[in-house]
């Protein structure tokens, strides 16, 4: 469990001009051809307990029950004619797998994913229920990846970044733009999950070049937290090892185009444990009877952890609930692990 605040200095006329490129892209993104515009809600009880107000942004009622179709359709939707028919590969752990899969379906082109062998078999029966051909391959994330650009390379498919391509990027940051657009009064902060940073970087990008002072604070596992050690590094770092709880955040290296925007536009970092999300899934059910998946849980766990740190009261907070993709078989395990967290606290 730990922190990290920005080092950077502040942006420069170039670094304005980047965040003006993705923010145009992000107004002009097509994702409602597919995605929804999902609703921003109160969790009155959390909201008590920590003396702000919290709000979710439910993108686990998107079509695929994750962000990820927005970021998937974006850039499926823009693929020429030539590129489409050869069709798209990519590497998931299963969310960006199912927006793709269901992007490609909408709009007709063949889709190929690789999958890590230990993603849930929710999340495989997704893909391959949307008419996409899921190959399981490799124990993590890193492995994955490393086949499907070796595979696309192969067949001339085009490779879809589940987060390193500025039209992922900028699918992603629609959520940024719904967020300003429902909550237009007081806002503090945004809790953003990471991975591979794609949506903490549109989020980021819209957000400092409209509201500057509202804070970015991204959330990783501690088992997976690549850019709070790119950021500590000065550089993009690949991590030895990652832990797949959090499979959804499962990622060793940030994305390059995102950590152009992290690094300048990403005010703290928080890393958090496998206890605490089994603990957030438990207060996200509780406000919304929903439930959620550990990577979806991390921004919530992220708000427990900054207001018991900071001390802070009063405050607006926005947590990203990102994706209920979790297996059935999975739920024992976090409430058994959320009752131990919470005797605990």
């Amino acid at each position: 469990m730990s922190c990290l605040s920005r080092l950077d200095p502040p942006s420069s006329s170039t670094d304005m001009a980047l965040l003006e490129r993705y923010v145009k892209m992000i107004l002009a993104a097509p994702v409602y051809d597919l995605a929804i515009c999902t609703p921003l809600q109160a969790a009155p009880a959390l909201s008590q307990r920590l003396g702000n107000q919290v709000l979710l942004k439910r993108e686990d009622l998107q079509p695929t029950f994750s962000f990820k179709i927005r970021g998937a359709y974006n850039r499926l939707a823009q693929l020429d004619s030539q590129q489409q028919q050869r069709g798209v590969i990519t590497a998931s752990a299963g969310n960006h797998a199912q927006g793709v899969a269901l992007a490609a379906q909408r709009l007709g082109i063949k889709a190929t994913i690789v999958m890590p062998a230990t993603t849930p078999e929710l999340k495989v029966s997704g893909v391959r229920s949307r008419g996409a051909e899921a190959i399981l391959h490799g124990e993590s994330f890193p492995f994955a990846l490393a086949h499907a650009l070796s595979l696309a390379q192969d067949v001339g498919s085009t490779f879809v970044s589940p987060f390193d391509d500025p039209l992922v990027i900028a699918g992603q940051g629609t959520v940024a733009m719904e967020i300003l657009r429902q909550q237009q009064g007081a806002l503090d902060a945004i809790f953003v999950p990471v991975g591979g940073g794609g949506l903490i970087a549109g989020i980021a990008a819209y957000v400092k070049y409209l509201r500057p002072q509202v804070r970015i604070v991204g959330v990783e596992s501690e088992h997976s937290n690549c850019l709070q050690q790119a950021l500590a590094a000065g550089k993009r770092v690949i991590l030895p090892k990652v832990g797949t709880f959090a499979d959804g955040v499962a990622v060793a290296e940030i994305g390059e185009h995102g950590f152009q925007i992290c690094r300048h536009h990403v005010d703290q970092v928080i890393s958090v444990s496998n206890d605490q999300l089994c603990a957030a899934i438990k207060d996200i059910y509780d406000d919304t009877r929903s439930i959620t998946e550990p990577s979806g849980a991390l921004a919530v766990a992220g708000i427990k952890q900054y207001v018991a740190q900071n001390g802070i009261s009063g405050q607006t907070l926005v947590a990203i609930d990102s994706g209920a993709n979790i297996n059935f078989d999975s739920l024992r395990h976090v409430a058994e692990r959320a009752a131990l967290s919470s005797i605990s606290a």
